[in-house]
């Protein structure tokens, strides 16, 4: 078995409509969410085995502030196809990059990440910024992975959801 770790970026700043997409920051909130999404993950055991990310600049902070607070030993491996994709595509990211990893986290963006979490029994479940969706998947390698794995999803935590951090 295999676990997947789903995480949508926190959320991003819109104030500069000068910025391209793929450079816009974190802002308050999600500088606030993303490293609770990384506790979270610390006091569940989800600590991953590798950490992928989209190349934007929001998903890249969020993957680093997650995989800081989860005590990931690694370094965040970037991936440019990340960026906007859709669930084959994402499929095909984590075929070439999981190796023999057990568990592996994907930092990136909707619709495509909402689409991945329906596809592998979320029906439908909404996945707001800085949400985390734990799917366990029967594939014995991460080269078997296709869009009808068998999957079960185990957990879906939204930052809405959790009990307020204390100062």
């Amino acid at each position: 078995m295999k676990t997947l770790l789903i995480l949508r970026h926190a959320k991003s700043r819109w104030k500069d409509r000068e910025q391209s997409d793929h450079d816009r920051a974190l802002n308050k909130r999600g500088k606030r969410d993303a490293p609770r999404m990384g506790r979270l993950a610390a006091e569940h055991g989800l600590r991953p085995d590798l950490v992928l990310s989209s190349t934007a600049k929001r998903a890249r902070v969020t993957a680093e502030a997650v995989a800081s607070e989860a005590a990931y030993p690694g370094t965040v491996q970037l991936e440019r196809r990340l960026y906007l994709a859709n669930p084959s595509e994402i499929i095909e990211v984590i075929r070439e990059s999981a190796g023999d990893a057990a568990t592996v986290m994907v930092v990136g963006h909707n619709p495509g990440l909402e689409e991945l979490v329906a596809r592998f029994g979320g029906a439908g479940e909404p996945l707001p910024t800085a949400a985390l969706a734990e799917i366990h998947l029967e594939i014995p390698a991460w080269s078997r992975l296709t869009l009808q794995s068998p999957a079960t999803l185990a957990n879906l935590w939204r930052p809405r959801d959790l009990a307020p951090d204390e100062d």
